[in-house]
Parts: C-alpha cells; structure tokens; sequence
C-alpha cells in the first residue's frame, strides 16, 4: 500500500472544485473544498462521522449545532458525530479547506465542481478505499 503523501497545504490553496476526495481508507477520507463568496456547505449531520476540517484560504464561519464560529486560515475545527454543522463564506475570496472524514463519507474520486454538482447527486461512500 501507498497510503498518501502531498503537499496538503498547496493542494487545497491550488483547488477550485467545490468538493474532490483525495485519498479514502477504511477509516478515514481526505477531501479538498472550495466554496465561492456567499457559498456554503450546506446545514448537514452525520450520525456516525467525526469531522476534522482545516481553513487554508479565506474567511466565514462554521455554525455547530446553532452556534457560528468565526473561521480564517490557520484554523481547525473539529466536529462530533451527531453534530449539526455548515460552513459557509462570508468573505470576498474563495474559501479553502479540506475536510477529513472519520469514517469516510463519498465515494473514493469523487469531483463535485460545483455545489450544484454535489447537491444532485446522492452517493455515499460505497465501502471501497482508494487502494
């Protein structure tokens, strides 16, 4: 097995899709996101994940079970399963993260361009990992 090495930083700051999974194992996922000015994940709550995000580029907040937090790069956030969440951009540049989910939650090369994209299709993660 190879695992993953990169440069997360650099690939998140270089990613304009509004979601691409990098790596899936069987415990865990790697996803890059943008969202665009005045874009958002979307209010969502995952029963049985934890979720590690990570701000790279830009400013907003993410909201924890009806509480907004101030976000800008640098920061992390980590949300427990059972937690009501989004994150949405409320500066004028592009915000970048990438998200790690525990267990996985899309399927392993997933590209959503846009949220658009994402929001018409309905997978989830189908049991197998990136190798």
């Amino acid at each position: 097995m190879k695992g993953f090495v990169g440069n997360v930083e650099k690939l998140t700051e270089d990613n304009n899709d509004f979601r691409r999974v990098l790596y899936t194992g069987h415990n865990l996922q790697l996803v890059l996101m943008a969202l665009q000015p005045g874009d958002e994940i979307g209010e969502e709550v995952h029963d049985d994940i934890d979720q590690f995000f990570r701000i790279e580029t830009g400013e907003g907040e993410v909201w924890i079970d009806g509480t907004p937090n101030p976000v800008k790069a640098d920061d992390g956030i980590v949300v427990p399963q059972g937690a009501r969440h989004n994150v949405v951009n409320t500066g004028s540049e592009t915000l970048r993260l990438y998200t790690i989910y525990s267990p996985p939650e899309h399927i392993d090369g997933t590209v959503h361009v846009t949220r658009a994209d994402a929001l018409a299709t309905h997978e989830h993660f189908d049991g197998k990992t990136t190798e």
